[in-house]
């Protein structure tokens, strides 16, 4: 898939993260991930991203990467496209993203580089590096360390062809509204708050109309539903999910830094899916969150 392609792609539909299978021990689980991932793919996903945040990259060695990504494109090729995240300091994005590519990945998503702060000028640097290392779309994912301004983007869209995509993980309303006025269609541009539903009526309002939903993992039928009902401004079918699902939700997920991955996997446990533990430093949920998690599940019948 050429980088225009993933772009178009990527410009409808809803897009999820599908998490990671580990052992009780921590071990990637490769025959539960390809079950996991054979079991989403029917249910309409535009683009599956391999790897990525709620796939916990951040806690995955070379090794786990690789697997991860050979799965995962083994499993989906020619059903649904694959994009991987890759990121932390330049040279280990690079190889991560040209791993992906030699892989038969059809994009990055490069999140952030690791902990330390860095100006405009080196952030375009590194995105640049990243972008003329492999032939593939390649999509930024604003958040964290990594903050590009509007001004750096337009100059990294005239340097970069193959950077296609837009993630925004920041939700700064003066930012998005700038860059989406800025760079107009040069990018596909993605809602990539944690739990994206939250925010999918007020990022359409800005321009961005996709958006990745990480409970897609747990609750396919549902985030299909609830995508539909913002592709449509069905508000009342978006209020009745919030007031009776995602809010609820949020109360659990945000006891815990880091929850946004655990209630997850919490939540594709109690489906049936068991992906086993988070690895650390991420910590699952405790039996009582499980439950009340089960409890908004169940209202909201067979998936």
């Amino acid at each position: 898939m050429i980088p225009e392609e993933l772009k178009k792609t990527m410009s409808t539909g809803l897009l999820s993260f599908p998490i990671t299978d580990f052992d009780a021990v921590g071990d990637f689980r490769a025959d539960t991930y390809a079950k996991r991932l054979e079991w989403l793919m029917p249910y309409g996903a535009t683009v599956l991203f391999a790897a990525g945040g709620t796939g916990e990259f951040f806690s995955l060695t070379a090794q786990d990467y690789s697997a991860v990504v050979g799965t995962a494109v083994a499993t989906c090729l020619g059903e649904v496209p694959i994009v991987v995240g890759t990121g932390g300091p330049t040279r280990q994005a690079i190889a991560f993203a040209q791993e992906a590519e030699r892989l038969g990945a059809q994009g990055v998503l490069l999140l952030p580089h690791y902990l330390t702060e860095a100006g405009q000028e080196g952030l375009a640097a590194h995105v640049e590096a990243v972008c003329r290392s492999v032939k593939l779309g390649v999509i930024i994912y604003n958040r964290g360390a990594c903050r590009l301004q509007a001004e750096t983007l337009v100059k990294l869209a005239d340097r970069c062809p193959n950077l296609i995509g837009f993630k925004d993980g920041i939700g700064e309303i003066e930012l998005m509204v700038t860059i989406r006025r800025k760079l107009g269609d040069r990018f596909a541009y993605l809602g990539g708050l944690p739990t994206a539903e939250v925010y999918a009526a007020a990022y359409k309002a800005l321009g961005v109309p996709v958006y990745s939903s990480a409970v897609f993992n747990f609750i396919p039928k549902t985030a299909m539903e609830f995508y539909r009902a913002v592709a449509t401004d069905d508000h009342a079918t978006m209020g009745r999910l919030l007031d009776t699902f995602f809010l609820p939700y949020l109360e659990i997920r945000n006891r815990k830094p880091g929850y946004a991955v655990s209630i997850v996997k919490a939540g594709a446990k109690i489906a049936g899916r068991d992906a086993g533990p988070v690895r650390p430093p991420l910590v699952d949920l405790t039996a009582d969150e499980c439950a009340r998690l089960a409890t908004l599940m169940q209202a909201l019948g067979p998936q």
